[in-house]
């Protein structure tokens, strides 16, 4: 009995096998044999949101062909995908080998989008919300990424379809960046660099001109220079934020 039970556990075994091998091999055919239809049935996968499959044949796709005439429009695909399921790593990673390998081609402003959305921040994580942690406080890596992408997609591409975005985007990175500088700047005045912070006080306002965080800059600019004291230099910061930021920001 446990002989014949043996044999047909592995009978069952080996028919399923053979299966799933004959639905690999369909499915390798379809990206091998096929080029169109596994590019539709990838573009169909992605718009149903299902995007571990979308991307598994895109990339089987840029693997079996990688100098087809849909190669490039694959990348950009990919990078799409990428982004929308959260491999944001990869995103980036799509899109700036599509930039290197394609330097002057027209969807150049759409890899600099999705490489400013991968590294873009718009909330603070869980424990930073449940902490009630100020995200302003945390070094601003991704942000300074995302910034330069975005910036060099509106610089390079003013009239881009993804510009008017891009610059609503960079308001909200421009002040993040600049508040973060600020965080800098007080903890020096704080603790008596004054140079320290002054210094970068004076970085925050130059390369972030415009920011809501300009408020801020001024207003430790004039208490270093003052603690420096450089009397003259304390009073035109604050003739400068009152120009600016009447009532003090």
């Amino acid at each position: 009995m446990r002989t014949r039970q043996l044999l047909r556990l592995t009978a069952v075994l080996a028919a399923l096998t053979v299966a799933a091998g004959c639905a690999g091999n369909e499915e390798q055919d379809t990206v091998v044999d096929n080029l169109t239809e596994a590019y539709e049935a990838a573009k169909t996968a992605i718009e149903r949101q299902n995007y571990r499959r979308g991307i598994q044949i895109f990339e089987a796709i840029q693997a079996r062909y990688p100098f087809s005439e849909l190669s490039r429009q694959v990348q950009l695909e990919l990078m799409y995908a990428y982004y929308k399921s959260g491999q944001n790593e990869q995103a980036v990673e799509a899109a700036d080998t599509f930039m290197r390998e394609n330097p002057i081609h027209e969807r150049v402003d759409y890899a600099l989008y999705i490489k400013g959305l991968a590294y873009f921040e718009d909330e603070a994580g869980f424990l930073e919300r449940r902490f009630k942690k100020d995200v302003t406080e945390r070094p601003p890596n991704e942000v300074a990424q995302s910034y330069s992408a975005l910036r060099r997609l509106v610089d390079r591409y003013p009239a881009s379809q993804y510009a008017p975005d891009a610059e609503q985007r960079m308001v909200y990175l421009k002040n993040r960046l600049a508040t973060y500088e600020n965080h800098v700047a007080d903890y020096y005045l704080r603790r008596g660099a004054y140079v320290a912070a002054l210094n970068r006080a004076k970085s925050a306002l130059e390369e972030y001109n415009g920011a809501p965080g300009n408020a801020e800059s001024l207003r430790i600019m004039a208490a270093a220079y003052e603690e420096l004291g450089m009397q003259d230099l304390a009073a035109d910061a604050r003739r400068v934020l009152e120009l600016n930021f009447p009532g003090g920001g």
